[in-house]
């Protein structure tokens, strides 16, 4: 085998090229894989993704994401998920570092001047904690919005695509209450009435 990188001559059984160290392993492992009578397509290469406007980029990553099952309310849950538990974080961290620096000025001979700062050390669980009230916030309210477009875009396109809008379901009949009368026993029975009054 020839190496396609420095053009040495390889026996069939390295697995790197001798001269320049080139994975040729992986080289056969491409070249038996393709189909040869298959014509090259540039369009499934990483260099037709490079040139891919910024909408086909985001349009192929939504599909990706769609086909993975990561849809908008998957986010939306993973997001709020993250909040809860960097929220969670910073308030153990805070609470860890007050109790460890409380101690330590306590128990040691710390000056006063490093006693103020190291009483303020546990304010560093603050950064977790507020980056996580952010994560949630954002889950709850702007991911929200964005679920609710995600789903009125989904169903502007299945109509355009002739997909039907959900529709109501059909009434059941069955459901009624049977009446021991009818609407008209009451009328006929006036009928005959005056019927009778006629004659």
């Amino acid at each position: 085998m020839i190496c396609p990188r420095c053009n040495s001559n390889q026996t069939d059984d390295v697995k790197f090229c001798t001269i320049c160290g080139a994975n040729l392993a992986a080289v056969r492992q491409v070249l038996e894989g393709r189909d040869m009578g298959e014509e090259f397509d540039w369009s499934k290469t990483w260099l037709a993704e490079m040139f891919m406007s910024h909408a086909e980029q985001k349009r192929r990553r939504a599909a990706i994401e769609l086909a993975s099952g990561m849809t908008p309310e998957v986010k939306r849950y993973n997001e709020i998920k993250a909040g809860v538990i960097t929220t969670s974080v910073g308030i153990a961290v805070a609470a860890f570092l007050y109790i460890f620096m409380r101690g330590l000025i306590q128990n040691s001979n710390v000056s006063h001047d490093a006693a103020v700062i190291l009483s303020h050390v546990w304010a560093a669980g603050l950064i977790p904690f507020f980056v996580g009230v952010a994560l949630t916030i954002n889950g709850l309210v702007v991911s929200k919005k964005i679920v609710e477009l995600s789903d009125r875009e989904k169903f502007t396109r299945g109509i355009g695509e002739g997909v039907e809008p959900p529709a109501l379901r059909a009434a059941n009949t069955n459901e009624f209450l049977s009446s021991p009368f009818s609407v008209t026993d009451q009328t006929t029975k006036h009928l005959h009435v005056s019927d009778r009054n006629r004659k």
